[in-house]
């Protein structure tokens, strides 16, 4: 079967410029509405990869995001939001760019058409059979993305992949694929859109259930938060108040006690 990418399928809108700032809006607005269908369909596949990266992260392995462009970006920032939201080690969760960390403000030019760049940078982390690699491209065909997961599959790497394209490269390549098919992108070919929509929420969904997994959520509480700033004293105070139904001048000096939500609340009354 032949290969199109959906994502660079002409708009199913035309003549954007005569738009109102209204009719823009809410045509914007009328396309994402259509990407949580989108993921929805792709629950099944997400399922498996998330077993698959809480057995291995379960056994001392680490899980790495790589992609270019906005699909790098994306995955850095899911990575990076695991320390302060869960409390977990910066090495567990590890995103990787197209083009090294500049280009994660700035676009690096060609970066992402090297098919050997994305194995050289997994080599600098010491790559294992521990570990699960997932090619972020909302295209499908990123050199970068491929040649790194290829590699791992040759290595016996357990590799997985976020893209909007059925039938991509990527796809293919990925030994667990998860396809989010949103369609035409408003603006056409601009897959920062809907297609970087859905790789966020996808992303969203397989850091958030690995760590519950991982016994880094208690009830429905981020214990183990770091606590960073005002804003997250005041919410790891409430939480003590809310879990052991006591006082705030209580919550808030066993909290600068123990120094932990979960270390607070599991040292009450020992």
């Amino acid at each position: 079967m032949a290969f199109t990418k959906i994502t660079e399928q002409a708009s199913k809108y035309n003549h954007l410029e005569k738009m109102t700032i209204s009719e823009l809006l809410s045509n914007i607005n009328k396309e994402d509405k259509t990407v949580p269908d989108a993921v929805e369909k792709s629950i099944p596949q997400i399922d498996v990869l998330v077993f698959q990266i809480v057995e291995k992260l379960k056994n001392g392995g680490r899980l790495f995001y790589m992609g270019a462009g906005t699909s790098g970006r994306l995955g850095v920032v899911d990575a990076s939001e695991c320390p302060p939201t869960f409390g977990v080690p910066h090495e567990l969760v590890i995103g990787l760019i197209a083009g090294g960390d500049p280009a994660i403000r700035k676009a690096v030019e060609f970066a992402e058409d090297s098919t050997e760049q994305g194995w050289k940078d997994l080599e600098t982390y010491q790559i294992s059979t521990k570990d699960v690699v997932i090619g972020i491209a909302a295209s499908g065909t990123t050199p970068y993305v491929i040649g790194a997961l290829k590699k791992c599959n040759e290595s016996n790497i357990i590799t997985g992949c976020i893209t909007c394209n059925e039938g991509s490269p990527l796809a293919l390549t990925a030994k667990y694929p998860i396809v989010v098919t949103v369609g035409p992108e408003f603006v056409t070919g601009s897959s920062r859109m809907k297609a970087g929509t859905a790789q966020k929420l996808v992303l969203n969904m397989i850091s958030t259930a690995t760590m519950i997994q991982l016994g880094r959520v208690k009830g429905n509480k981020m214990v183990d938060m770091q606590l960073s700033n005002n804003k997250l004293v005041d919410r790891g105070t409430r939480m003590i108040m809310e879990e052991l139904k006591i006082k705030r001048t209580l919550a808030a000096e066993l909290l600068e006690k123990y120094g932990s939500v979960r270390e607070a609340i599991n040292n009450y009354g020992a």
